[in-house]
C-alpha cells in the first residue's frame, strides 16, 4: 500500500484524499489551520453563523460523485435544496430583476424589466451551453499538459469546434453585441467575477458560466455551505484518511528529483507521493526549498480579491433573497479602478449573501446574517485600512439608498476580511481568490499543471492550478490528479 500525503484540507485536498483512499492508498492530510475547508469556511459572531467564503453551490453532482465512488448513498451524508430564484439584482434606477432558475421564466423576466427580448436571453443561454459542450472534455476534465489528453476522438471533435468558444472577443464585447440594455449586459458581465477576472478583458469563453447555473441549477446545502466540507471530511475519515490539523508543513522533502515525504514541526513524514492543495505560489516559495519559482508564475496577473463585511443585522428584509447583487451604474469604471488603479471605486457593485434565508438557524428570529462583499484588487501594498474605512461608508450608503433604511443602525456585530487576511488565513498569494486571472485568451493554457514536470510524484490541486477556481473546478482538479496517479 503506497503512502499519499495531501498538503491542505481545502475542498480539492479533501476530494483528492477521498479518491486516493478509495483506490487503496494510505492517505494523510496536513492542514495548517484548526479546521478543514480552506476558503470554504465558517465563522460565528454571537448568535450569528456565516459561511465565510464561497456562497454559491452549483454542479452538486461533483460532490455526490465522491460518495458514490466510495459506495455510499450521498443523502446519508449530504443534502441540498435547489433554488427557484438564483439571484436578485438591484439597479440604481429602481429596476429589480429576479434571476429565476427556470430559463423561460428568467428570459421573460428580463424581457419585462429591460429593453432586451426573451429570445435574446435564450439564444445567449444556448451559446453558453455550446461553449460548455466544447470545452468540458478538453479544458475541464483532463490535464492540458499531457499529450494523451488530446489523442482521443472526443477531444479532437471539440478542438475542431474551437472557434465557437468565442475566445477572441472580450466577454463585454460579446454581450454588447447580443444585448442592447446596459442592465442586461451588466448582469451577464458579472459572471467574469466568478473566477476573479475582468469582463472587459476576459475572453467571451467565460460566458460558459451562466450554463452552470441555468442548466445544472443553483443549490444551497442543508446546514449551509460548510456542510460540504463537514460531510466530505466525514466521508474521508470513514475511508481511513488521517487528518492532522494545526500542522503547518515546513518543507516538501525531495531526493534525486523525487518526492520522499515532508517535514512538519521538525519531524519527517515519509510519502510515496504528495499532492499540494496549497496555493501553487506558496508551494514553490515556502515548501520547495531550492526549487525555482516557474517563470510563468512570476509574470501571471493575479486574480481579484474580496473585501467582506460579516454583519449581524437586527432586521428582516422581505425583498432580499439568498443571493443579492446591487449594481453600480458605471460597471466599466469599477473594473478600471480594480485592475488599472489597483484600488476601489466610490460606487462598487455589492454582493449580499444571507444564508439565514435558507437556514434560519444562522440568525436569531427577526434578524439576518449578511455576508456583504465587493470585488477588490489583490494585495500589492495598498493602504487597506483607509480603503476599508471609505468602502464601508460607501457600501452602507448604497445599501441604505436602495433598501430605504439606514443599514448602519441595524448592525449588531461585525467582522471584516480583506486581501491581507485572505492571504494569511488561506495562504492565497496576495489574497487573490482564484490564483491567476483569466484576463487573456490563453489563460486556460497558462495555469500551472496538476503535476510537476521536474519532481516525480508531486501533484497540485485546487483553485490556483488547472482548471481554475470555484468549488466545481477545484473538485475537478482533484479528479484530474486522481487520473494522473496510478
Amino acid at each position: 500500500m503506497s503512502k499519499a500525503i495531501i498538503i491542505g484540507a481545502g475542498i480539492a485536498g479533501i476530494a483528492a484524499a477521498i479518491r486516493l483512499a478509495i483506490k487503496g492508498h494510505q492517505v494523510e492530510v496536513f492542514e495548517a489551520s484548526a479546521q478543514a475547508g480552506g476558503k470554504l469556511s465558517e465563522i460565528r459572531l454571537g448568535s450569528f453563523r456565516f459561511d465565510a467564503g464561497p456562497s454559491l453551490f452549483t454542479m452538486p453532482h461533483y460532490v455526490d460523485e465522491l460518495f458514490r465512488l466510495a459506495g455510499k448513498n450521498p443523502p446519508d451524508y449530504f443534502q441540498y435544496d435547489k433554488l427557484d430564484t438564483i439571484c436578485n439584482y438591484f439597479y440604481e434606477d429602481g429596476t429589480r430583476i429576479h434571476a429565476f432558475a427556470n430559463p423561460e421564466k428568467f428570459s421573460k423576466e428580463i424581457a419585462v424589466k429591460t429593453n432586451d427580448s426573451a429570445d435574446s436571453v435564450l439564444e445567449f443561454l444556448s451559446k453558453s451551453r455550446d461553449i460548455y459542450e466544447i470545452t468540458n472534455p478538453v479544458f475541464l476534465q483532463r490535464s492540458l499538459h499531457k499529450l494523451g489528453s488530446y489523442l482521443n476522438i472526443g477531444t479532437l471533435k471539440s478542438l475542431l469546434r474551437f472557434p465557437q468558444i468565442d475566445a477572441f472577443r472580450s466577454m463585454n464585447q460579446a454581450n454588447e453585441a447580443r444585448f442592447k440594455d446596459s442592465r442586461t449586459i451588466r448582469l451577464f458581465n458579472r459572471y467574469a467575477t466568478y473566477n476573479g477576472s475582468n469582463p472587459y478583458q476576459a475572453p467571451a469563453t467565460l460566458n460558459i458560466i451562466p450554463h452552470f447555473e441555468q442548466h445544472f441549477g443553483a443549490y444551497f446545502p442543508v446546514g449551509g455551505m460548510y456542510a460540504i466540507v463537514s460531510s466530505l471530511t466525514k466521508l474521508a475519515t470513514d475511508l481511513g484518511v488521517k487528518f492532522h490539523f494545526n500542522s503547518y508543513v515546513d518543507e516538501i522533502e525531495i531526493k534525486n528529483n523525487k518526492v520522499i515525504g515532508l517535514s512538519c514541526r521538525g519531524q519527517s513524514h515519509p510519502a510515496d507521493l504528495i499532492i499540494s492543495n496549497m496555493d501553487v505560489w506558496y508551494t514553490y516559495t515556502r515548501l520547495l526549498k531550492g526549487t525555482k519559482l516557474p517563470a510563468r508564475l512570476k509574470t501571471q496577473e493575479r486574480s481579484s480579491s474580496a473585501l467582506i463585511f460579516y454583519w449581524g443585522i437586527n432586521a428582516a428584509f422581505a425583498e432580499l433573497g439568498l443571493h443579492n447583487i446591487f449594481f453600480t451604474d458605471d460597471y466599466q469604471e469599477e473594473f478600471r479602478q480594480i485592475w488599472k488603479e489597483k484600488s476601489i471605486g466610490s460606487d462598487p457593485t455589492i454582493y449580499v449573501h444571507i444564508s439565514s434565508k435558507s437556514n434560519p438557524m444562522d440568525a436569531p428570529d427577526g434578524s439576518e446574517n449578511w455576508f456583504t462583499m465587493i470585488n477588490v484588487p489583490s494585495d500589492t501594498g495598498q493602504d487597506w485600512d483607509e480603503l476599508i474605512r471609505v468602502s464601508r461608508k460607501n457600501i452602507l450608503e448604497k445599501l441604505s439608498r436602495n433598501l430605504g433604511r439606514d443599514i448602519s443602525q441595524l448592525i449588531s456585530c461585525e467582522s471584516v476580511l480583506d486581501p491581507r487576511g485572505i492571504d494569511s488565513k488561506t495562504f492565497s498569494y496576495q489574497g487573490s481568490l482564484y490564483g491567476s486571472s483569466s484576463n487573456s485568451q490563453f489563460s486556460a493554457f497558462l495555469r500551472h499543471a496538476n503535476f510537476s514536470s521536474g519532481i516525480k510524484d508531486l501533484y497540485f490541486a485546487g483553485g490556483s492550478v488547472h482548471p481554475g477556481g470555484g468549488i466545481p473546478l477545484a473538485l475537478l482538479s482533484a479528479k484530474i490528479v486522481d487520473g494522473l496517479i496510478k
